[in-house]
């Protein structure tokens, strides 16, 4: 597999090794060798070392294969679940309603004309 030469952002190369010691700390404390979990997702050895050392050139895919072999699938359920940056920038965008005149009001005073 050709490597990708990605410049990551230092915050996303560190949230990369977060999630990786995360993902490593998982499959440690279910006793499951890193074979197993590789067979099971489908994926070789090495590429869930590079996973769980937070490589970029992992594909989000097998990010997520592996969460499924360890149970962890309910955890991608939060991923962007409350974003309340968007809805305040939606809210934001939202125009604001302004109060129509009903037809023929403009004028009365509330007297009928004498007939």
């Amino acid at each position: 597999m050709p490597k990708n030469n990605l410049s990551l952002l230092p915050t996303v190369q560190r949230t990369l090794v977060r999630l990786g010691e995360n993902i490593r700390l998982a499959r440690l404390r279910r006793d499951l060798s890193s074979e197993m979990v590789a067979e099971r997702a489908g994926i070789s050895r090495q590429t869930l070392s590079a996973l769980e050392n937070g490589s970029g050139s992992v594909s989000m895919t097998t990010w997520i294969q592996v969460l499924f072999v360890l149970g962890l699938e309910k955890d991608l359920e939060l991923v962007a679940r409350d974003d309340e940056l968007g809805r305040a920038l939606q809210d934001a965008k939202l125009p604001t309603r302004k109060r129509s005149r009903k037809a023929g009001s403009a004028g009365k005073t509330g007297t009928r004309d004498n007939l």
